[in-house]
């Protein structure tokens, strides 16, 4: 068996469309697939060569939030990866503009941040640092803060990552 990756996530939601909406705005994810009626949509990631990337399926607006970490077993979050450094200030630009943004953080092989989508979903978008500079941090938790100012003094802001 060579498994080369993740190819896709689906989601339940509240509204699909709400989802679609707020992918395409805050990431530029675009629609490949809709159903007329709201209960499902699949989406691609602006660079990406999967037919799909994400589908969301609708349950409606009485469900409950994901306990999941806290009460109950379940995903935790899903990293989107970006190219450089400037995508990944320029995505934390949006974020912060959105109010999504929840958190930053350094783990040595990636800079990372975090935000939450329509119905409280977390989401990374991520920068992973080339692999000739990972050292000690690739066997290594590392969750420190993300100074990303720094990282782009240290790895300028075109350099992309996974070289």
């Amino acid at each position: 068996m060579s498994i080369i990756g993740m190819n896709h996530a689906v989601l339940y939601v509240r509204d699909a469309r709400v989802h679609k909406e707020f992918y395409s705005r805050i990431l530029g994810f675009t629609t490949n697939i809709e159903d007329r009626n709201g209960q499902f949509v699949f989406m691609r990631a602006p660079n990406s060569n999967n037919h799909h990337d994400v589908a969301f399926f609708s349950i409606g607006g009485d469900a409950f939030s994901s306990n999941a970490g806290q009460k109950s077993v379940g995903l935790y979050h899903i990293a989107w990866e970006v190219e450089t450094l400037a995508e990944l200030e320029e995505v934390k630009t949006t974020l912060e503009r959105e109010g999504c943004l929840v958190g930053a953080s350094d783990h040595g092989v990636n800079k990372s941040l975090y935000a939450v989508d329509p119905d409280g979903l977390e989401f990374e978008v991520m920068w992973l640092v080339p692999e000739k500079f990972w050292g000690d941090a690739e066997t290594a938790a590392i969750i420190e803060p993300l100074d990303l100012s720094r990282e782009i003094d240290t790895f300028g802001r075109e350099l992309k990552g996974r070289n």
